[in-house]
């Protein structure tokens, strides 16, 4: 039945919004470049909320990454919009995994209650969730985050398999099939990639596996109204090496220089282990690198700036760092 009126509201049209999205109703004709663009979301948006009986007018576009985030005006809900349906089996698992958490009392965002989630709208998969009130917690705080993963790695293995492998390098490799980027770069960082890739059978990990966040940086933690702290973006969520988690934030103090030597030495004391000290951190570095740059090359399309960083960080890979910040978007 939702299938049938998706495909009859695929006329839908949303305005091309700068934020929020007040004139979410309003009509265009098409969307002249078929990219992920906040005309092209919008309307998957609408035809998603008509879908599962919700209100999309004014609602504001949260961040435009790996997916749109939107939050709705009338609801306290949070729509999630991902790029193709190649991303459909990880729409599915994150909210598995939502549910997974919320029944072992674990702190992460909370599926909304909308039936048969994900939805199939437009050619992306879409989920709702429900809004966190109070705010994204402070960058400085990166105990907060330490002491989440802590948490997180410390839960007992499911014994069905609602959780599955962690796969490191799926997003990388579709990123870089589908991109618009210099042939040459994108040539570049997929050879560089699977040799990192190849390197990793070998590493001799010294923690044991066990669930792990995927994407752990600050930007991926919320505090409530009560201080509270909550993990988001769980579409990453496996089992797996914790190692790939705490090298997030070492890369954003080694390479990126996001993070001050001094706030990752208090993460380091709040997660009780420094993987900076590991004989295979290089490799796993190296890598992180990579999917912080396709990430970013998702978006060049978007703004000169995000073109001219993307440029600056495969010039950095090629040609070895210079100490200069990786600017963030």
């Amino acid at each position: 039945m939702i299938s049938s009126e998706l495909d009859h509201r695929r006329a839908a049209r949303i305005q091309p919004g700068q934020g929020n999205l007040g004139d979410v109703n309003a009509s265009t004709e098409g969307d002249a470049t078929g990219d992920f663009s906040s005309g092209h979301t919008g309307r998957a948006l609408r035809a998603a909320c008509e879908a599962a009986g919700l209100n999309a007018t004014g609602a504001s576009l949260i961040r435009t990454g790996e997916n749109a985030l939107y939050a709705l005006a009338d609801e306290p809900i949070v729509v999630r919009i991902a790029r193709t349906m190649d991303y459909m089996a990880q729409a599915r698992k994150e909210v598995l995994v939502s549910d997974w958490l919320q029944g072992v009392g674990f702190p992460a965002v909370r599926v909304a209650d909308v039936d048969n989630q994900p939805l199939s709208v437009n050619g992306h998969p879409v989920t709702f969730w429900q809004f966190i009130p109070g705010g994204s917690a402070p960058k400085d705080r990166v105990d907060i985050l330490a002491q989440l993963l802590r948490r997180l790695h410390s839960l007992q293995l499911p014994s069905d398999r609602v959780i599955p492998q962690f796969r490191f390098g799926d997003r990388v490799k579709s990123r870089l099939e589908k991109s618009d980027a210099p042939v040459e770069d994108v040539t570049f960082l997929l050879e560089r990639f699977e040799s990192l890739a190849a390197q990793v059978r070998d590493l001799d990990f010294p923690l044991d596996p066990c669930i792990v966040h995927g994407d752990a940086h600050m930007g991926n933690v919320m505090l409530s109204d009560t201080e509270n702290p909550i993990l988001i973006d769980l579409e990453n969520v496996g089992i797996g090496q914790p190692e790939w988690d705490l090298t997030v934030a070492a890369v954003e103090c080694a390479t990126a220089k996001l993070m001050s030597v001094e706030k990752y030495g208090e993460y380091v004391e709040a997660y009780g282990f420094d993987v900076t000290r590991w004989s295979g951190f290089d490799v796993l570095r190296q890598i992180q690198e990579i999917k912080m740059t396709t990430w970013l090359m998702q978006n060049i399309r978007h703004s000169r700036e995000i073109l001219d960083e993307f440029s600056a960080r495969v010039y950095a890979l090629r040609n070895g760092h210079s100490g200069r910040v990786w600017r963030p978007f």
